[in-house]
């Protein structure tokens, strides 16, 4: 089983941008948790990040095959990136939304994701726990 974990814009600041909402853990800490809970699993994972959507688009496009399915943070992508959205779709591969902080408690313009209707779930608000329950939860679908 694959599992392609994309990381989104800004993402790559994790420990040093805004502590306080995103917590204190870089992004090669959340990474190296994430790689241990799948090697349990007997998940194989590679984790990108990129600050560009098309960038993401590619990622998504290039690991079609090759992904059984796809944990993604899209970030400030979340909210109006409707070319990552129709990416995400057309690729068919089951998709966890995942955000660090619970978007539907911060500023309004976080409540709406435009990705969330072409995946099969989001969770959100758990900080780095939230990829290794979407990871948790992409496993039980794809064992299924």
């Amino acid at each position: 089983m694959n599992v392609l974990v994309i990381h989104g814009p800004n993402l790559n600041l994790l420990g040093t941008r805004e502590p306080e909402s995103y917590g204190k853990q870089t992004l090669a800490e959340v990474d190296a948790r994430i790689a241990r809970d799948a090697e349990s699993l007997g998940i194989s994972v590679r984790s990108v990040q990129h600050n560009s959507e098309g960038a993401i688009i590619e990622e998504l496009q290039r690991d079609a095959g090759a992904a059984d399915g796809i944990i993604i943070n899209p970030g400030a992508f979340t909210h109006y990136a409707y070319a990552l959205r129709d990416a995400i779709a057309a690729i068919g591969a089951p998709t966890i939304e995942v955000h660090l902080t619970n978007t539907q408690a911060r500023e309004p313009f976080r409540a709406h994701s435009v990705v969330a209707p072409v995946c099969r779930g989001t969770i959100a608000g758990f900080g780095a726990e939230s990829y290794c329950l979407a990871l948790r939860a992409l496993a039980t679908l794809l064992r299924t």
